[in-house]
């Protein structure tokens, strides 16, 4: 059986088979990463997930922060696109609300990806990129909610009267919190409870969110 070495595998991927293979291994990353955690994490368990060797590992990334930022950052897109495009397909600004809040909680404590999304918030200060990371889903998530509520009161749907940026920012940190308490498997903080407490801090400032 070949053992590849970052060295033996130089030159051999093409183009299109390196962008393929990164992709891959971020995924096995992302993967392993959400079976054992990030602090235990190790190039070998991610080799070993995608069927090659360490060394082979080596060629698409230069150690395991590279790859955990390249996973940071595909995780964080996944989170946000797939919440975007939820709330793209609704019409009104009740129904966006509604689906923004509940694409953007976790499904429960087994959420895997959202608990993985979590400990790589707390990788922030560890290196510049992870902090930029961190702030890029921050601006994220408050551009999906800023975009409701701005559209809300322009059509009457809403009458927010209270700073939008504040009622934004109030917002994502009532997502982080529950969320976090979630993924934590904190038993007196449910998905239902998030949910409802959500809603609620948005009728207080203004939002109809009932059909």
């Amino acid at each position: 059986m070949w053992q590849f070495t970052s060295d033996s595998v130089k030159g051999m991927a093409r183009p299109n088979t390196q962008e393929r293979r990164r992709s891959e291994l971020v995924e096995a990353a992302l993967k392993e990463a959400s079976t054992q955690g990030l602090r235990s994490l190790s190039l070998t368990d991610v080799a070993k997930r995608a069927g090659l060797t360490r060394g082979a590992l080596l060629y698409y990334f230069d150690d395991l922060d590279a790859l955990l930022v390249e996973a940071h950052r595909a995780g964080t897109e996944r989170f946000c696109d797939h919440r975007d495009n939820v709330v793209a397909g609704l019409e009104s600004p009740a129904e966006k609300l509604r689906a923004a809040i509940d694409a953007g909680l976790p499904s429960g404590p087994d959420d895997a990806l959202m608990r993985l999304l979590y400990e790589f918030d707390f990788m922030a200060g560890q290196s510049e990129l992870h902090d930029t990371l961190v702030q890029q889903m921050y601006l994220r998530q408050t551009a999906t909610y800023r975009a409701i509520f701005e559209e809300g009161n322009a059509s009457g749907a809403f009458t927010i009267s209270t700073d939008l940026e504040q009622a934004t920012m109030n917002m994502v940190a009532l997502e982080d919190a529950y969320s976090l308490h979630i993924v934590a498997g904190n038993r007196l903080v449910t998905v239902d409870m998030a949910r409802a407490a959500m809603l609620a801090f948005a009728e207080q400032i203004g939002c109809r969110t009932s059909a």
